[in-house]
């Protein structure tokens, strides 16, 4: 739901922080959405997190309106006018998106401010808040598999983000025809279906996790922030592999096997036939070939 849509739910008192309790999430019911369900999640790191990061540009903001304030102050020119000091202030207030959590007044030759605390309030009590409505019964799934379903829609933004700007490239599209178009997609999702093998299968030598189960087995819910397991921080940490070969990015990965080549050889002698030799691999990709259960 949109922040606005939760707001309504603490009005019509269906949710409130208190019902959180000693977990961080809790099913409810709202007359505004009939037949549905909505899981509330709230993940105490992030609403700390959002809290510290408002109460910065809430002084951020501060900062520049003082500047104002001074400006009308001063002995020598000072800023006058309703005019040039709304232009003044107008250039400031939202600079770091805070006008909403102010008040204040402009006057002839004066200006003053005052944050807004019930908008503050308001917007804290969302703070590392989020509420999910699904139509699935409980029955088919409960409240935190709904929660990690979610979650694991960010693979599939992952997957677009992939195919629209990094590796695969879907745009520009030179073809015209329909079924031009709707085959070149289609090569484009096939690519991207090897590349997740490929990432799978190649996990041990990139930065990626390598175990799911543990890193899963961390987290003591579905709420909070995911964690990596305890090999996928040495890989981070170490950027080393435990047999001592470098870890890579898949992109930079890709680009180490591209330095494997194929050489056309012509001896000296003009009577011997010219032949083909490809490149011994390095260790990193012969690990990398053997992982894909490929031979070169």
């Amino acid at each position: 739901l949109k922040s606005v849509h939760i707001q309504a739910l603490f009005e019509t008192g269906c949710l409130g922080l208190d019902a959180f309790g000693a977990t961080d999430w809790v099913e409810l019911k709202s007359e505004a959405y009939p037949d549905e369900r909505l899981i509330a999640c709230r993940n105490p790191q992030l609403a700390a997190y959002r809290s510290q990061q408002r109460e910065a540009l809430l002084c951020a903001t501060e900062e520049e309106l003082n500047g104002v304030l001074k400006a009308t102050q001063r002995q020598c020119k000072p800023l006058q006018g309703q005019d040039k000091i709304g232009v003044r202030v107008g250039r400031v207030i939202n600079r770091f998106k805070m006008a909403k959590h102010f008040q204040w007044t402009i006057g002839k030759e004066s200006f003053s401010y005052q944050r807004n605390h019930d908008s503050i309030t308001r917007e804290a009590r969302l703070d590392g808040l989020y509420v999910l409505r699904t139509s699935v019964p409980s029955t088919t799934f409960d409240a935190p598999r709904v929660v990690q379903t979610y979650k694991s829609l960010s693979h599939v933004e992952s997957a677009f983000r992939c195919m629209k700007a990094f590796d695969l490239n879907v745009r520009p599209i030179f073809h015209r025809l329909t079924p031009r178009v709707k085959a070149h997609v289609f090569l484009c999702m096939l690519a991207y279906y090897v590349e997740w093998h490929m990432r799978q299968a190649l996990a041990p030598i990139l930065f990626s996790e390598d175990n799911p189960s543990q890193a899963e087995a961390l987290r003591t819910s579905v709420v909070q922030r995911a964690q990596r397991s305890d090999s996928a921080k040495q890989k981070a940490g170490r950027r080393q592999t435990p047999s001592g070969e470098p870890i890579h990015s898949f992109r930079s990965l890709l680009a180490d096997l591209a330095t494997l080549t194929q050489n056309t050889i012509q001896p000296t002698n003009q009577e011997v036939p010219s032949f083909e030799k490809t490149t011994l691999p390095t260790p990193i990709q012969q690990v990398a070939f053997d992982l894909l259960n490929v031979s070169v």
